[in-house]
């Protein structure tokens, strides 16, 4: 990918993140923003215009798959991602708008793409996370499936899927490396 690229996330700044979404002035929606990204792989632009009926099913219960629209996603690349637990507490706890956007703003409305983006930019200098961006959540969400991706029985396809790319090349240019990993691989060899 062309430029410098977002940063990836630990798991203790997934926390502070989550836990500065809790105290803020909109806490269960910025907890769903940002499980939205980590847990789901979701663009900003794929937040904002992330409906309902994409993920309730029937009964109107939070359904097992995130069903996101090709008019949704960037070029058209609608997929089904499957709801984490942590992300399914979170809709659940907004569930009660059921109507319009998931992630809506103080008028009810969608909110912008670029108010998502902002609200990630203003939080990550908050926690002092240089290197940070909106799309730090999915690069972060793409890495950690990458490396879980063989205990799953799945291969790098199965992430490319879930990430909505054309190209595997665009997903394994989302991956970041791991030294610790890369010494340990060296030493079995």
């Amino acid at each position: 990918m062309p430029g410098k690229q977002a940063r990836t996330l630990s798991c203790i700044q997934v926390l502070r993140l989550l836990n500065y979404a809790a105290v803020s002035r909109h806490p269960d929606r910025n907890q769903a923003t940002v499980l939205l990204s980590i847990k789901a792989g979701l663009r900003a632009g794929e937040i904002a215009r992330l409906s309902w009926d994409m993920v309730l099913d029937a009964e109107g219960a939070i359904a097992p798959v995130l069903e996101l629209r090709d008019g949704a996603a960037k070029k058209g690349s609608g997929r089904r991602i499957p709801i984490h637990p942590d992300l399914r507490d979170a809709l659940d706890r907004l569930r009660a708008r059921r109507h319009g956007p998931v992630i809506a703003s103080e008028r009810g409305r969608a909110m912008n793409p670029v108010s998502i983006v902002n609200w990630f930019a203003k939080t990550y200098r908050a926690l002092d996370l240089h290197g940070c961006s909106s799309h730090s959540g999915r690069r972060t969400f793409i890495t950690r499936a990458a490396r879980l991706v063989h205990q799953a029985g799945g291969s790098l396809r199965d992430v490319q899927l879930l990430a909505g790319h054309a190209s595997i090349e665009t997903t394994q240019g989302y991956i970041d490396g791991d030294t610790d990993s890369q010494r340990r691989l060296v030493e079995m060899i």
